[in-house]
């Protein structure tokens, strides 16, 4: 018969009368990391390994009796248990819904460990009962640490929250052994204080030691109050002197004795009067200084007021600069710090145009987006320079926190403004250009989506009237210039994008950043590295040598690195009393920089059947996709290879299915199709790669295979196929020229319906590479392998 705790009757009386359990040889043991269990001790447990629950789970069904000892801490990985823990006894049992289980376990008596039986699934032990050392009756000493031990508990009880019958246990205890243990298992004690007490089996001793723990945690429990006791006095006395501050004031103004007040209250007024704002900010700031003047300067709230008014007063409420409105002098700014991007130009000499004969506009904003170091940011700075505005720049990357936008409220501790009211403080202007940097790798989490919270901060139509968490109050941001860059649109939310103006910063051509090195980059890696013409002169060889064989980029960071690398070298040898113009070469660029770097990937791979050349659009800019095909003996079966997205598995089917449609006509067997394992595989296999662009390309690499003939070489080729032939559009098309152009590619084929986007391309490189354009797969094939019937 068993009650609702879940233990036998007979077990209970056992235990309420305190009778001795009788424990047998042999115990499944439960090892703890940070638990000690103590005789008489009833402890709560909750249960999460697989091995512990199933041996409480069987342990439960028979005589609930397991022993309870704590893991040593080693370096092996065998089990090492203290030796000696305590039996105890399952009182309850109670399955949880997340898998594990919580116990309730009464200690029995200290036992040890003979021989270790089992360990898996779960410790087996032998184990032999601990007989403990009783002190002689009648020893005054021991009767000594009983009282001493019982009036230090009384003592911690009153000055924590330890319950009153605890104390009354402990006066009714004669035996020193089960003293030391009931206020052990009580007190919040290190887990290997509680293990060296379980393990001392002297009970004079053990009492002994007990109670040097009990004083300690008594004098930390007294000092404790003792600081409690001094803060209150000091608020009570804080309190107390500003109550006759009060009355001394109000005693000299009746006296006339006061004169001017020299308080913070008034010095903020005094600003405030000197400002200029808007209404609603006027009447807000002199409510908040009346209220600073109700406050003791000891108060906490005191300085979150008068922080808070300074915000107030610091901020640019109606202080703008003027704009530069002289079209031509823009113009030449513009031209001085960035070559070529004329679309970009034209757009800020249009803006100023335009505020030029309305003598006012809402801000636009603009979008920048292209690979890295083609100019996004220093672009911001320029149109700033341009407009005489002051510039503001900050990095949107990996924000998560929509309060760095709006600000925290006032009721959270170290609370202030957002990035945008806070840039505007530095500014000292209304009308800054602010650049919102990589928008496109904004997150979010439990804090907030700063993204949502730029939707008002980006609407020219609204951002009249932001209102910043902290303030609380209405700032008009219509006259900021917001500027926002990203390396790519698709990870920008689309009611965000419908925000902004998309303005494209394509990669920059040879000629480009032959140009760009000779007119920005040399001068200012010189200015950097200390040294000018007279120290060292840069060849166009040799800038060229450095572009094509030690870097491949789309903009510009990595040739500013490699010029910045010989500067030093340079500035060195100069430090050292070397003085001779050196003189950097198309020859000798090698001696600074070391063996080329990077080679033409087109002219390293020697032609061969089922090999084809793609052209693919990264975030980063453009890049050449090699793409192969292998047969192998088998029953028809498609494999595909190097992280390929499922737009793009689709074009490979769709280019095989075309295939198998004019294998007559192009004079291949049925049987290649159907005794044999294609696999297609594009190298660079960590990098995950998507789209329908790649389409024609497969078709071209399967093709060539199926016919044993190579494909022509320095030919690329971009476009989707559908499972008729047809070739349609495709996107990124000056990306992919200009990644082609940069690998040698001396022919690109593409479709017809891009025909037109060949405008954007630079006049040199539309020279140096040969276009044919297409509406049908099979002139692709006609082109590209030569011979071929098709």
């Amino acid at each position: 018969m068993t009650d609702p705790s879940g233990i036998s009757v007979e077990d209970m009386n056992k235990i309420i009368q305190g009778d001795q359990i009788q424990i047998p040889g042999e115990l499944p043991i439960l090892d703890f990391n940070n638990f000690v269990l103590f005789p008489y001790m009833i402890a709560p447990m909750t249960i999460h390994g697989k091995e512990h629950i199933e041996l409480v789970s069987n342990v439960v069904l028979k005589d609930r009796l397991v022993g309870v000892f704590m893991r040593r801490k080693t370096e092996s990985s065998e089990t090492s248990l203290h030796p000696i823990g305590c039996a105890g006894l399952i009182l309850r049992m109670l399955k949880i819904p997340d898998g594990s289980i919580r116990i309730l376990l009464h200690g029995l008596q200290r036992i040890s460990i003979r021989e270790i039986v089992q360990e898996k699934p779960h410790i087996l032990a032998q184990i032999s009962p601990v007989v403990e050392n009783l002190p002689t009756p009648g020893d005054i000493n021991v009767e000594a640490l009983i009282k001493q031990t019982q009036n230090l508990l009384q003592r911690a009880i009153a000055l924590s929250n330890l319950p009153e019958e605890l104390g009354v246990a402990s006066l009714n205890m004669e035996d020193p052994g089960k003293l030391a243990d009931l206020v052990t298992a009580n007190l919040s004690l290190e887990i290997s204080d509680q293990q060296t007490i379980l393990t001392l089996t002297d009970t004079k001793e053990r009492l002994n030691r007990v109670m040097t723990l009990l004083a300690r945690e008594v004098e930390v429990l007294e000092l404790g109050d003792r600081i409690r006791s001094e803060v209150k006095s000091e608020v009570e006395k804080s309190h107390k002197e500003y109550f006759l501050r009060q009355q001394l004031k109000a005693i000299h103004k009746e006296l006339g004795e006061g004169g001017e007040e020299r308080d913070d209250a008034l010095e903020l007024e005094s600003r405030l009067n000197e400002k200029k704002l808007p209404e609603a900010v006027q009447k807000a700031s002199l409510k908040e200084i009346k209220r600073l003047r109700m406050m003791s300067h000891n108060s906490p709230d005191y300085t979150i007021t008068r922080t808070y008014i300074d915000w107030i007063l610091d901020l640019p409420w109606l202080e703008s600069t003027e704009d530069n409105l002289d079209i031509k002098k823009a113009r030449k700014i513009l031209d001085e710090d960035h070559y070529d991007l004329d679309k970009i130009k034209e757009r800020i000499l249009e803006y100023l145009s335009v505020v030029k004969l309305r003598k006012t506009i809402k801000g636009p904003i603009l979008c920048f987006v292209g690979p890295p170091g083609v100019g996004k940011t220093s672009l911001g700075k320029s149109i700033a320079r341009a407009l005489d505005r002051r510039f503001y720049h900050f990095s949107l990357g990996g924000m998560r926190d929509e309060a760095e936008i709006r600000g925290h409220r006032r009721t959270y501790i170290g609370a202030l403004p957002g990035r945008i009211i806070s840039g505007l403080k530095n500014c000292g202007s209304n009308n800054p250009v602010i650049m919102l940097d990589e928008i496109d790798k904004l997150g979010s989490d439990f804090r907030g989506d700063p993204s949502s919270a730029l939707l008002e901060v980006l609407d020219p139509e609204q951002n009249d009237s932001f209102t910043d968490h902290y303030l609380d109050l209405p700032f008009d941001l219509s006259r900021v210039m917001f500027i926002t860059t990203a390396n790519m649109l698709d990870t920008i939310p689309p009611a965000l994008r419908d925000r902004m103006e998309v303005l494209r910063l394509s990669g920059y051509t040879l000629y480009e950043k032959i140009k760009i090195a000779r007119k920005y980059l040399i001068p200012k890696e010189y200015e950097i590295n200390g040294v000018g013409r007279d120290h060292l002169v840069f060849t166009r060889g040799a800038i060229q040598t450095i572009i094509q064989n030690y870097t491949r980029e789309a903009g510009l960071r990595n040739l500013q690195r490699e010029i910045g690398n010989i500067c030093r070298k340079i500035a060195r040898r100069v430090a050292e009393g070397d003085t001779r113009l050196a003189r950097i070469t198309a020859r000798n660029v090698s001696g600074y920089l070391g063996p080329h770097r990077i080679t033409s990937e087109t002219s390293n791979r020697p032609p061969e059947p089922g090999v084809a050349v793609g052209l693919a659009w990264t975030q980063t800019g453009g890049e050449i996709l090699f793409v192969e095909s292998s047969a192998t003996p088998g029953r028809g079966k498609l494999i595909l290879t190097g992280q390929l997205g499922d737009v793009m598995k689709e074009s490979v089917r769709a280019a095989l299915t075309y295939l198998h449609s004019i294998a007559k006509k192009i004079a291949v067997p049925e049987k290649r199709f159907s005794e044999s394992d294609l696999h297609i595989h594009i190298p660079a296999g960590s990098i995950p790669k998507d789209g329908p662009s790649a389409g024609i390309t497969v078709c071209t690499s399967i093709a060539s295979l199926l016919l044993g003939k190579t494909v022509k070489r320095d030919l690329a080729m971009t476009g989707e196929i559908t499972i008729k032939g047809n070739v349609l559009p495709v996107g990124g098309i000056k990306e992919k020229v200009l990644a082609a152009h940069r690998s040698g590619i001396r022919e690109i084929i593409m479709p017809a319906e891009n025909k037109k986007d060949l405008e954007e391309i630079p006049g040199e490189v539309r020279k140096a590479i040969s276009f044919r354009f297409t509406r049908k797969m099979s002139d692709v094939l006609k082109w590209a392998i030569p011979n071929s019937k098709n």
